[in-house]
């Protein structure tokens, strides 16, 4: 047996292997610098054809529009959220009949496109003036705003429901044992265990579906709706520069920035517990 006097001095780590020039990674780059280019581009084109004047003209309206956009945006969340629970317990339910009519409405506004919908609410519904008028709800569907509303809230419902309910779905069957060997009543096992962990593997596709509302809610503009898109076409038909969609699809940037930065925020502070 063999004793060591001297212990063996430290050392570096070896340096790490280069990588191989591969295929990929020369479209990668070359995509990388394509897109550099193109944004150093943009810039140069947006210095290049500042306009003091139209700035001053239009850009009170861009921020009228993106008023108008997160305004809908919000309220059509807050109210598809609201829809979505019904849908769920419809969709969750072992009767046949609550569960085709949850499964329906579900199919129907997540295979349809936004656009269609929007169509069928504001020129469809409005066709029938004389009964909304006959029950008092005429003020509701001659207003392109609230249509457009409707139509985002119908929208949003069923893509919440579903993401709502693939997440109950996921949380393991051993809490819910767990919770009845407890002798806790269904009720309070759904509120206080079986949600709040849905809730978090719910959370980042429910910020994708926010993203995407506010990316598709660009075509309440067609319905006249002056959001941004609205007021941006405004512009454009006045000025025929074609920067002016630029500086809308800046604003879009923008929203969808700071809506993602928050959203991480929000769960990496609902998931702190489980970083390890």
């Amino acid at each position: 047996m063999s004793v060591a006097e001297h212990m063996i001095d430290p050392r570096p780590a070896p340096p790490p292997a280069p990588k191989p020039l591969t295929a990929g990674r020369i479209v990668g780059t070359g995509m990388m610098a394509l897109w550099l280019l193109l944004a150093a581009s943009l810039l140069a084109m947006i210095v290049t054809g500042w306009d003091t004047d139209k700035f001053v003209r239009y850009g009170p309206r861009y921020l009228e529009g993106l008023w108008v956009t997160v305004s809908l945006v919000t309220v059509s969340v807050a109210l598809g959220a609201l829809l979505s629970v019904p849908l769920i317990f419809a969709r969750m339910s072992k009767n046949s009949v609550l569960n085709a009519i949850g499964f329906g409405y579900v199919y129907v506004f997540r295979g349809t496109p936004l656009l269609a919908q929007l169509f069928l609410i504001y020129y469809g519904l409005g066709s029938f003036r004389g009964f909304f008028e006959s029950i008092g709800l005429w003020w509701f569907f001659r207003e392109a705003w609230y249509c457009g509303l409707l139509a985002l809230t119908l929208n949003t419902a069923a893509y919440q429901a579903e993401i709502l309910r693939g997440a109950i779905q996921s949380v393991p069957k051993g809490q819910h044992e767990g919770a009845a060997s407890l002798g806790l009543p269904k009720l309070v096992t759904f509120w206080k265990i079986v949600l709040p962990q849905a809730l978090i593997v719910a959370l980042r596709p429910y910020g994708n579906e926010i993203i995407l509302l506010i990316k598709g809610s660009a075509v309440v503009s067609i319905v006249t709706v002056f959001d941004l898109m609205g007021q941006t076409r405004y512009a454009f038909s006045r000025t025929f520069d074609y920067q002016a969609y630029l500086w809308a699809a800046i604003f879009y940037l923008a929203i969808v920035e700071t809506m993602r930065h928050a959203w991480a925020a929000i769960e990496r502070r609902l998931t702190r517990h489980l970083v390890r």
